[in-house]
């Protein structure tokens, strides 16, 4: 890790220490500002002590990042444009991730002070929204390519729609339980059960499902939450020590080789389909192999930019032997062969056998530049593990009591539990990022509805004004941010 800063002028060295803690900054408030959700039902329930709950899921969370792998850290990094992550020098990096920060981390604290369960998702994305828009105005290019749009609508949907499922699935959950086990000691709220039966912690088989359930958010939310901070930390690497990150250099002569491979069947791939991307592509029109001086990611220049990306790893066993400039370039050609099939896959006219081989063909060209270090997966790890035992009050009565008119009883506990760690899970899996908070929030208040406990719409309306705002407030606080930032240090 330490050799990192070898070699560098001690300003980027600063920097890159200021860069690194401002990203684990952003993961440590994330872990008391998030995680008290996973928290909240399994302390409000007396399932188990406050103490005892955070130490346990932030060990949880601490496995999750561990095991969760990079797909939504780099779903995270590709809402910016493909120009701005291979064309940024150090400085423009710099001002872009530090602008990004600010904006989140400021919101994400303004929200927790007053106990708001805002999303740290939602946050962070505004923010990455905001940079993209503002570098394309300051690069008078056209908004509509100031950020991926297509992967900013699957993102925004999955943030749309997960809150939504959480609510009618824990709903349904909840009236599942109450039809089949209508008697039960489920039903009971902490404060009856102990005016009734003098006991503070819910029935044995209840306080199991509870504990696990929360563990299994903590999990599932270590493992998508998690991946945002390393997808940050991935950006600043690459921005300010690109000669060590540009590609992963324990990339085996294997992996290299697949690469390889996997752009000249690509190529094939392509001429297999020439009759429908011959027009999109420029298939066979060129005439030549070269690129422009400045390199810029066209579709209608794939042909040269595989040419060119084959030139470069010729004869290349070991990334250690290519030099910084070649490995650079390597990464825009790799990056941006990754975008053009990731566009041909969305065109109507290409049969679906043709795209899941796309989609193959697309994992192998990008599996030794969407990567991460073991000691960057640890650091988050570590950042989001300690937030979690931290800063927890706040959110937990807000979860407990002010959503619902009546006190949560442990079934409502375990419905919204049990529906948000199955929803995070399904998201990890298709490498969607989701909010941990609106996807529990929602998913009590489906209960309480499910339960004609009734809503206390005060909370409810905070929970929604945060959601609504945070888009807007984050992607003009970055936007303003960058723009300053890069009219005086650019």
């Amino acid at each position: 890790m330490f050799d990192l800063f070898s070699g560098l002028d001690i300003w980027v060295a600063v920097s890159l220490l200021l860069a690194l803690a401002f990203v684990l900054t952003f993961e440590f408030i994330n872990g008391f500002h998030d995680t008290a959700n996973a928290v909240a039902t399994v302390i409000y329930t007396k399932a188990m002590p406050p103490h005892l709950a955070v130490i346990f899921s932030g060990i949880f969370n601490f496995l999750g990042v561990l095991l969760g792998g990079v797909g939504v850290a780099y779903a995270i990094v590709h809402l910016l444009p493909v120009e701005l992550l291979i064309n940024s020098n150090t400085a423009y990096g710099l001002v872009m991730v530090f602008s990004m920060l600010s904006a989140a981390i400021a919101w994400n604290l303004g929200t927790w002070y007053f106990g708001i369960p805002a999303s740290s998702s939602h946050t962070l994305i505004g923010s990455i929204l905001g940079v993209g828009l503002a570098h394309a105005l300051i690069s008078d290019i056209a908004l509509s390519e100031g950020v991926n749009w297509q992967k900013a609508i699957d993102i925004g949907l999955s943030l749309l729609l997960s809150p939504l499922a959480g609510f009618a699935v824990a709903g349904l959950l909840l009236l599942a339980l109450k039809r089949m086990w209508g008697g039960s000691k489920m039903h009971e709220t902490p404060e009856t059960r102990k005016e009734i039966k003098g006991k503070n912690k819910p029935p044995f088989w209840n306080r199991v499902v509870l504990i696990a359930s929360a563990m299994g958010v903590s999990f599932v939310h270590g493992s998508n939450d998690g991946q945002k901070g390393i997808g940050l930390i991935m950006l600043v690497l690459i921005g300010i020590v690109p000669a060590k990150f540009v590609l992963d250099l324990n990339s085996t002569t294997y992996q290299i080789e697949r690469t390889r491979d996997a752009a000249i069947h690509l190529q094939e791939f392509y001429e297999r389909n020439n009759d429908s991307l011959s027009e999109y592509l420029a298939l066979g029109k060129n005439g030549t192999t070269e690129l422009p001086k400045k390199f810029h990611c066209d579709a209608k220049l794939t042909e040269p930019t595989i040419a060119a990306l084959l030139k470069t790893l010729e004869g290349v066993t070991d990334y250690e032997q290519m030099s910084e400039a070649q490995r650079t370039q390597a990464r825009r050609y790799l990056l941006c062969l990754d975008d053009t099939a990731k566009k041909v896959s969305k065109l109507d006219n290409l049969p679906k056998r043709e795209v899941a081989d796309l989609a193959k063909l697309r994992k192998d060209l990008t599996a030794t530049t969407e990567y991460a270090p073991f000691w960057v997966i640890l650091a988050v790890a570590l950042a989001l593990g300690i937030g979690t035992m931290v800063g927890w009050k706040r959110v937990v009565l807000t979860v407990g009591e002010k959503i619902g008119k009546q006190g949560m009883t442990y079934a409502q506990g375990m419905s919204a539990q049990i529906t948000a760690s199955i929803a995070i899970g399904l998201a990890n899996v298709y490498s969607l990022p989701v909010s941990t908070t609106h996807v529990l929030s929602s998913g009590v208040a489906g209960t309480m509805v499910a339960n004609k406990s009734g809503l206390q719409f005060s909370t409810v309306r905070n929970i929604l004004t945060a959601w609504v705002f945070t888009l807007p407030v984050t992607i003009t606080l970055s936007a303003s941010l960058f723009w300053l930032g890069v009219k005086l240090f650019v």
